[in-house]
């Protein structure tokens, strides 16, 4: 039995808890709210977020650090409200100028190294995903001089649902523009970015939403999609998470099974000399031209599995001791490299250029050997014409296009499908598109169509119907759009699928016409033949820029 003294004390530590349990009660933000974001200038600005139920959330700015109001004043220092039952709360900040970098205190949360300025959500497939590292080369000297804090970019994390809309993404951060964080941007919100701020002198932020190869209905709200029935019913596949599982592990299960199969036939890995050894005899190998391909088919078919080539070289003695890099184009579909019996690379799928570095200590004067082990999944196998196949060191090179020496490794069936989910209806809408809804934009880039050319004649009702639902999401009937074309591609004997294309274009330029506020960036002169990922990504990015300085 307690003691009134003891009883008083006892009341006076439990209040004392409660109230450090009160003072300590955290707010939340979403992902987008963090450190080096770039706000929207001249818009009203949406600051929310959770809480306990009925919290008083109250927002400050230093006042070395006070954003300018858009009519000219100072913003006054303190903002608050008060949490719903749910916890959910939200503040709306005037328009402020254009400025920065400024701090912000949400309770006990502070935001810093903040700015105002143009902000843009670039999303689509691909050829808006496809970072600096890949084009670098192409503007080697340009990427590696150029630096600027004003510019930053968050990419939402690659995610999809097909249940309902999400009300924020993973974890993500925003990155400045500097060395450290260059050959993750976009390459097209790069050079767009780039040039903007050049003509504006205003803060740029880039969210880039986008994910190779998907189509532009997975991008699109079920409520939009309504008129749309087949894509309603597709995406009801797959709600049932049980059921995706299931498809995935079997999906595991016969790729397992697959590469098992070619790994035991494979005659280069089984022998007592595998074939990539650097002392191994090839010399009743199948000579071949490399990017002929008349290797690659029966005569009639394709012939999948694991093809192998080895090639002998002579380094000069002014190589010795030095690093090499191994040029390799792009090869369909996948590939393990070896040089003098060292392995030095591997590539999964068939578009990235193949590009492998060479240790001082492997390569030696007089003759040397690469060989390519080639894995075909399916389609036929080939070495990608007209890129680059040399080895380099320093200034010198060394071709490695001609004869090489072949011989079939293993003869495969198809290797099995697999399943993309984010290719289908609404998911990627759901995931990565709802959660930024009260964020205010300047501007969307789209960049996508690839994978709708094979149903072109919908697209221009499909993309439409986006737009509406787009500017419905973020609450902006006005909001512009961008739409860059496809860029050339197919060789030009391909007239069937060259024609494809060029109707698609066609799509892509009523989808502007028939819609306000909504721009097509000409971008078919700009492309390659051989690759669906053209390198020059800065010619595109700078007419976005002119377009939004035009419209400005």
């Amino acid at each position: 039995m307690k003691t009134k003294k003891e009883l008083h004390r006892y009341l006076i530590i439990l209040g004392l808890l409660l109230m450090s349990t009160t003072s300590w009660s955290k707010v939340t933000l979403p992902t987008l709210l963090s450190d080096g974001m770039v706000m929207q200038r001249n818009v009203p600005l949406k600051i929310w977020g959770t809480a306990d139920a009925n919290e008083v959330v109250e927002i400050s700015f230093t006042k070395d650090t006070t954003p300018v109001l858009q009519a000219g004043q100072k913003l006054k220092k303190n903002f608050s409200t008060t949490a719903d039952k749910n916890g959910e709360w939200m503040i709306t900040l005037p328009a402020l100028k254009a400025g920065g970098p400024y701090k912000i205190q949400i309770n006990d949360i502070t935001l810093s190294d903040i700015y105002i300025g143009d902000v843009f959500l670039c999303s689509g497939q691909s050829n808006m995903e496809l970072p600096v590292a890949r084009v670098a080369e192409a503007f080697q000297e340009e990427v590696a001089t150029y630096n600027n804090p004003q510019i930053r970019c968050i990419t939402i994390p690659k995610e999809f649902n097909f249940n309902e809309p999400q009300d924020d993404i993973s974890p993500a951060s925003w990155k400045e523009l500097n060395q450290e964080n260059v050959m993750r941007f976009s390459a097209i919100a790069y050079f767009f970015a780039k040039e903007l701020i050049n003509s504006t002198n205003v803060p740029v932020g880039l969210i880039n939403a986008s994910w190779g190869g998907t189509p532009v209905e997975a991008w699109t709200s079920e409520q939009a999609l309504q008129p749309f029935p087949r894509y309603i019913n597709d995406k009801r596949q797959y709600e049932d998470a049980n059921y995706r599982k299931q498809i995935k592990d079997v999906e595991a299960a016969n790729f397992s099974h697959w590469n098992a199969s070619l790994y035991k036939g494979d005659a280069g890995l089984q022998e007592d000399t595998v074939w990539y050894a650097n002392n191994y005899d090839d010399s009743n190998w199948q000579e071949v031209e490399l990017l002929q391909s008349n290797w690659a088919t029966n005569g009639m078919n394709p012939i999948n599995g694991s093809h192998w080539f080895r090639k002998e070289i002579t380094i000069p003695e002014n190589w010795e001791g030095k690093d090499a890099t191994l040029r390799l184009g792009c090869i369909v579909d996948a590939d393990s490299v070896f040089v003098n019996g060292v392995f030095v690379g591997t590539t999964g799928y068939q578009y990235p250029p193949r590009i492998y570095k060479v240790p001082a200590n492997i390569l030696h004067t007089g003759k040397n050997n690469i060989t390519i082990r080639l894995i075909s999944n399916q389609g036929k196998p080939h070495f990608v014409p007209e890129k680059p196949y040399k080895l380099i060191c320093g200034n010198e090179e060394i071709g490695l296009e001609g004869k090489w020496k072949h011989r079939l490794g293993a003869q495969m069936p198809s290797a099995p499908g697999m399943m993309f989910f984010c290719y289908k209806p609404v998911c990627l809408y759901n995931a990565m598109i709802a959660p930024l809804r009260n964020y205010a934009l300047d501007g969307v880039i789209w960049y996508q169509g690839e994978s709708n050319v094979s149903r072109r004649n919908e697209y221009t009702e499909l993309l439409s119907t986006m737009i509406a639902d787009w500017r419905k999401t973020f609450n902006n009937p006005t909001l512009p759009f961008y739409i860059v074309e496809l860029a050339d591609f197919l060789h030009q004997t391909d007239k069937g699928g060259r024609a494809a294309w060029d109707e698609m274009r066609k799509e892509q330029a009523k989808v502007a016409e028939i819609n306000s506020d909504t721009y097509l960036i000409t971008n078919s002169d700009t492309g390659e033949w051989n690759d669906i990922h053209p390198l020059d990504k800065k010619t595109p990015g700078q007419r976005v820029a002119r377009k939004v300085t035009e419209r400005k």
